[in-house]
């Protein structure tokens, strides 16, 4: 095995589990949309927990001076983290919400694997070097969110399934863009994104509060564009288990396994990996709130998108020599 398929292994181990802990976001999304709760409020208050969450545990670990850090890292930059927190996660997560008001969990978390085409025009946009090898086998994952948009279809009018699919495209850039913004930043080189030359960047639970940091204008924004009617009491708890299972662990395994990326391969290859939320997804929603399971449609696609993420994958593990940076 090469060195570089070495390095990669366990950058996709963390990228699968974080997709387990990210498919709690499509499950309880979902929930609370047929409970009633707004999607304004399942977005914004995920984030307001996990500030609570993440400022709570770096506290209790003892871990203030990484907790004091990233206040004043926010402040030295605060253009910068409002705009890679607003579309890293205002722009990514009010999307994904808003979609799971009119499409079943599985679905949306299926369409969510666009990002596996979103991830190679990023980096072109960003001026990295796209990984051109496997990105062939991305088609098989294009068409099976297209056969499960088709499925989901059947059962509903154009207007639903345009307000089922069309936020979470949005979503499936955003994510990789806010992403990349902080990358960018951590190495230098760009001229329009400042060098963060600061080692509290390589802390997993300080990048992501960052992020949240910088997302709040974004959620009060929202809010008040909207004006939401308040939320419930499940509501609030089904947030608060979002912003741990999803918004802090899910998204710490994440960022720390693209931190940790050195080549446009293996940052490819790990936004990859979360099209397994699809697997989880299914099961979480058909086991707990008994939901149908994909038609023979869905299935299919569903099937298609995974067996695109295998076979990228497999090819991402074998890099050709030009690539192995």
């Amino acid at each position: 095995m090469s060195g570089g398929a070495r390095r990669l292994g366990p950058l996709l181990v963390r990228g699968v589990l974080a997709g387990l802990f990210f498919s709690a976001t499509f499950v309880l999304n979902r929930a609370m949309s047929q409970a009633g709760g707004h999607w304004v409020w399942s977005a914004a208050l995920r984030y307001l927990h996990m500030l609570l969450l993440l400022a709570v545990a770096l506290a209790a670990t003892g871990q203030g001076a990484v907790l004091r850090g990233a206040l004043r890292l926010f402040r030295a930059h605060l253009g910068f983290w409002v705009v890679a927190g607003g579309v890293g996660c205002g722009l990514f997560y009010a999307p994904l919400c808003l979609a799971a008001a009119y499409a079943p969990g599985w679905v949306v978390a299926t369409t969510w694997q666009s990002t596996v085409l979103a991830t190679p025009l990023v980096l072109f946009a960003f001026g990295r070097p796209v990984p051109l090898r496997g990105l062939a086998f991305t088609a098989l994952v294009f068409l099976g969110i297209a056969l499960v948009t088709l499925e989901q279809a059947g059962g509903a009018g154009v207007r639903e399934v345009a307000l089922g699919a069309a936020p979470v495209l949005l979503a499936a850039f955003a994510y990789p863009v806010g992403n990349q913004l902080v990358w960018e930043a951590r190495r230098g080189g760009r001229r329009w994104v400042p060098h963060l030359d600061d080692p509290l960047l390589d802390h997993d639970l300080a990048r992501v509060l960052l992020l949240v940091l910088g997302s709040l204008p974004f959620w009060l924004v929202l809010g008040a564009a909207v004006r939401p009617p308040p939320p419930s009491a499940a509501q609030v708890g089904r947030t608060a288990l979002v912003a741990l299972l999803s918004g802090v662990v899910a998204t710490s395994l994440f960022l720390s396994a693209r931190h940790r990326a050195r080549t446009a391969y293996e940052l490819a290859a790990v936004d990859a990996t979360q099209a397994t939320e699809v697997i989880f997804s299914v099961a979480g929603e058909v086991a707990l709130l008994g939901g149908a399971p994909p038609g023979p449609l869905g299935a299919g696609g569903v099937a298609l998108a995974l067996s695109g993420l295998g076979l990228y994958l497999g090819a991402q593990t074998r890099p050709p020599p030009a690539a192995r940076s």
